[in-house]
């Protein structure tokens, strides 16, 4: 019986240790990748910004060819 508790203690310590060194891996790579920027990543001075009245603008429209073409496929017409 000590055997088998001896071990599985020494098996969770295994786990433990390689658990917390891929946590270790992952938090020391993470920074670099965070400042890389991405391909298609577009500068805020060049980002087109919404004005109010764009922001509140009702953007779903009933009658469109989309909307419509999403109901018919999902069969919820009335």
């Amino acid at each position: 019986m000590s055997n088998e508790n001896d071990t599985a203690s020494r098996r969770r310590g295994f786990l433990k240790t390689l658990g917390f060194g891929t946590a270790a891996a992952a938090a020391a790579t993470t920074p670099a990748l965070a400042a890389s920027p991405r391909a298609d990543a577009v500068p805020a001075r060049d980002a087109r910004k919404e004005d109010a009245q764009a922001r509140t603008a009702t953007r779903y429209k009933a009658d469109s060819a989309h909307v419509q073409a999403f109901y018919r496929t999902n069969r919820y017409e009335q």
